[in-house]
């Protein structure tokens, strides 16, 4: 899978590239990335990128014709082009599950007010927001998607099976997990993980999905369709809530 990130700040995104689980995927040529900085295709003589706004407003906006020349430059009929930005649809997990079969994706960091609306009309492309907050860095939404896809290419995960049971796979938050000491401060592991009684265990860890999607997420919750068991389990996760508080 190749990554074409073009950025104002390349310094930004480069450390993360040669770090942990990304850093060891372009390392074993798994994914490609290349870094472009669009002030490189500035015909200013200063390398000037933005402008005023017409119409008046503050602050400055991206101008057209370096990021186009800055995706031309990569741009290929396989590429998958996209600008992050707060129009963006907001991004999540089943997106990228759909984008992570994609060969080449060029994303393109949003700086400043924005972007002069007119480079939407000269390329297909998608919207992406990584949330409903802004940020000084394009680069850092840039980050996010990159990251987001390389982990669920088959090659790269240790144990492939770990994105299977992660948070907003099945639409719901992921179960409460321990490790060792078995007692920490007074605080022990479930009886039920220690049995060995691998049909309590899934019993035990459903039940603890239902209760971290009810308590922190429950918009999930009245999106998805489900069986009689697990209603049955909401049922009592709902109870027990109304009892504590």
């Amino acid at each position: 899978m190749t990554f074409h990130i073009i950025t104002l700040f390349p310094e930004v995104i480069q450390p993360y590239l040669n770090s942990s689980i990304v850093g060891r995927s372009i390392k074993d040529e798994i994914v490609n990335v290349s870094l472009i900085n669009f002030r490189d295709f500035s015909k200013d003589k200063h390398h000037k990128v933005d402008d005023t706004t017409y119409g008046g407003g503050a602050g400055m906006i991206l101008t057209c014709e370096p990021l186009y020349e800055a995706i031309k430059s990569v741009w290929t009929e396989r590429s998958k082009v996209i600008f992050l930005t707060p129009q963006g649809k907001l991004y999540d997990q089943k997106r990228a599950r759909q984008l992570a079969d994609q060969e080449e994706i060029i994303l393109i960091c949003g700086y400043y007010e924005g972007f002069d609306a007119r480079i939407f009309n000269l390329f297909q492309h998608e919207k992406i927001s990584i949330g409903d907050y802004i940020l000084t860095n394009g680069g850092l939404s840039a980050l996010v998607v990159l990251d987001s896809l390389v982990r669920l290419q088959q090659e790269v995960l240790n144990n492939p099976e770990s994105v299977l049971e992660e948070s907003f796979t099945d639409n719901l938050l992921e179960y409460d997990q321990y490790t060792k000491p078995h007692d920490f401060k007074g605080n022990k592991v479930p009886d039920v993980l220690l049995n060995g009684n691998h049909k309590e265990i899934n019993e035990f860890r459903r039940m603890s999905s239902l209760k971290n999607t009810l308590i922190y997420r429950p918009e999930f919750i009245e999106n998805k369709i489900f069986n009689d068991k697990d209603i049955q389990k909401i049922i009592t996760i709902i109870e027990e809530l109304s009892y504590d508080y």
